[in-house]
């Protein structure tokens, strides 16, 4: 009765912080843990300390897939050699850095175990980037940011496990570098495999509630095989969850996309929220068992402060050439686009001479056509989308460390030296992180004239045009003498040509004349503008915003036209 009434209590408090802190200028997740701080510190407050494996297996892996779903994929692709090195390079070179400080700051603790505290600072977290998000910062930074924090728990807990094993003399150097490859390889595989299996077994089921119910399994079902195998889980659910977010489109109905949405979205403010919420509750139970192993927390508050000073130094020494080394191959990439347009001539004369011939080699030069339009498109998003050294700024500063950082440091064995002095350590600088960094991203990005930018609002150029796309493919379908109604019955001619014309907004008379047929006829265009917006998103031509709203557009007129179809 106690737990669940301490669970109504948190979600109550989840539900009216998220509300509330947003109008009074206060960022959630600061909010949240302000909040945790107080009531922690209550005289009449029990000591807690949640189960680090909750967070690790019954939060993380949920809330990193559903913001996997939502990841742009696209923007990803681009920018995947960028997330890589601040995801596998950078939280190496942190670790090494801050674990060479605490082996000569903490007398007696060895490079084995510093080294694993520098890991379990290292890792920015997935959950502190959603201060970025709501920010309105360049859409490419928060990419960014957001593949990082994604993708470095597996580097930051694999090199966690390996330097704790050398502390019993187990760690081999090369038998670290495979597991780590391993652990990556194994969660990609799994990732993949439950992803692509989930997206085609939920698309049999048509009952919306029990394919929802399947999809909130989905994060759990790759994680835990993974783990079992000896990989990263969370990198498992990270792929499973942009598999299912790449094939909604062509496998789900709009129903069950409208269902995943909502249901996600609300799974995102619940566990994000318990994450902050935990982080604050816990103080109170840190310091106690800190005050009584080492008489006091002054000398972990010194530790943090250095770690979090070292953190910057480093991540300013790696973005810094960075965006150097951007900007130059970016002025090098916009060289190529003409040899690029040239090579485009060159395959639409190739293809205009097989055609000529009749040798029936369109296809190939379709998929070659098609990989230099993509590259047109990624020059295009570069040189739309610079990123210089106000953006740089925003990188280092926004790299805040949250619930990864917390929860694995109370992984460490009961019997560690100093256990209690790490996790303190570790708190302070996952808590200082948001609060100082968190608590002034906002100025900062005022300062720099950056934000402001609506993440979710589609280019209305970018919409326009593919909506020309769109509309040519309904035309097309609308225009086929072959499409025949629900009960295979043909179309009357001049009603399929009139609403061909104008299917978006018919008539009164063509409703109350032939309704099922006009509406017939509209759900036809709409599906076949739905199938051509997933061959487009492919060409890279259009950000994932416009083709979010597009399908959004698509999906609510289509939910409209059945309601009133199975009324009519």
């Amino acid at each position: 009765m106690e737990l669940l009434l301490v669970i109504v209590v948190a979600v109550v408090t989840i539900a009216v912080v998220t509300a509330v802190a947003p109008r009074l200028g206060v960022v959630t997740p600061l909010a949240l843990v302000t909040v945790g701080v107080v009531v922690s510190l209550l005289p009449f407050v029990p000591d807690l300390l949640v189960d680090p494996e909750w967070i690790l297996m019954g939060i993380l892996p949920p809330l990193l897939y559903s913001a996997a779903v939502s990841l742009p994929a696209m923007e990803f692709r681009r920018d995947f050699t960028a997330i890589s090195g601040l995801s596998i390079a950078l939280v190496l070179l942190t670790s090494f850095a801050l674990g060479l400080f605490f082996a000569w700051a903490v007398p007696g603790l060895g490079i084995a175990l510093a080294i694993a505290l520098g890991a379990i600072l290292s890792p920015t977290d997935a959950v502190a980037t959603s201060i970025v998000k709501r920010l309105g910062i360049s859409p490419r930074v928060v990419t960014v940011l957001e593949g990082e924090s994604l993708l470095n728990d597996a580097t930051a807990l694999v090199l966690l496990s390996s330097a704790v094993g050398a502390t019993t003399g187990t760690f081999v150097l090369g038998e670290g570098v495979l597991d780590f490859l391993w652990a990556v390889v194994v969660a990609v595989g799994i990732g993949l495999i439950v992803g692509l299996v989930s997206l085609r077994l939920r698309a049999l089921i048509s009952h919306t509630a029990a394919n929802t119910a399947l999809g909130v399994v989905v994060p759990f079902l790759a994680y835990l095989p993974t783990e079992q195998a000896g990989g990263s889980g969370l990198v498992a659910a990270v792929v499973a969850g942009i598999v299912t977010g790449q094939g909604a489109a062509r496998w789900f109905t709009p129903e069950q996309r409208l269902s995943d949405r909502v249901n996600w979205r609300t799974v995102e403010v619940v566990l994000e929220g318990a994450v902050f919420l935990i982080m604050g509750l816990e103080l109170s139970a840190i310091l106690g068992e800190n005050e009584r192993a080492l008489g006091g927390f002054a000398h972990a508050l010194g530790l943090a402060g250095a770690a979090v000073l070292i953190v910057l130094a480093v991540r300013v020494a790696w973005v810094t050439p960075f965006i150097w080394l951007q900007s130059r191959r970016a002025r090098r990439r916009f060289g190529g686009r003409t040899m690029l347009r040239r090579f485009e001539s060159r395959i639409d004369t190739a293809q205009a001479r097989d055609i000529a011939h009749s040798t029936a080699r369109g296809r190939p030069w379709h998929r070659a056509r098609r990989r230099v339009r993509r590259a047109l498109a990624d020059l295009d998003y570069f040189e739309a989308s610079p990123l210089g050294w106000r953006h740089g700024t925003i990188i280092v500063w926004a790299g805040m460390r949250g619930a990864v950082t917390l929860a694995a440091a109370q992984t460490l064995p009961r019997d560690t030296p100093s256990r209690a002095l790490l996790v303190l350590v570790a708190f302070l600088v996952a808590a200082g992180t948001l609060l100082l960094q968190g608590g002034t991203l906002a100025w900062l990005t005022r300062v720099l004239g950056l934000g402001g930018e609506d993440h979710d609002r589609p280019s209305r150029t970018e919409l326009d045009a593919l909506n020309v796309h769109l509309h040519e493919a309904a035309s097309r379908t609308l225009a086929d003498p072959a499409l025949r109604r629900g009960d295979g019955e043909p179309f009357d001619p001049v009603l399929r040509d009139r609403v061909a014309r104008r299917w978006s907004a018919p008539r009164e008379d063509d409703l109350s004349a032939s309704a099922h047929e006009v509406l017939e006829l509209r759900l036809a265009a709409i599906r076949a503008m739905r199938v051509r917006l997933v061959e487009i998103r492919g060409d890279g031509d259009y950000g994932s915003a416009t083709l979010r709203h597009a399908l959004d557009e698509l999906d609510a007129e289509e939910l409209s036209l059945q309601i009133r179809l199975d009324r009519a």
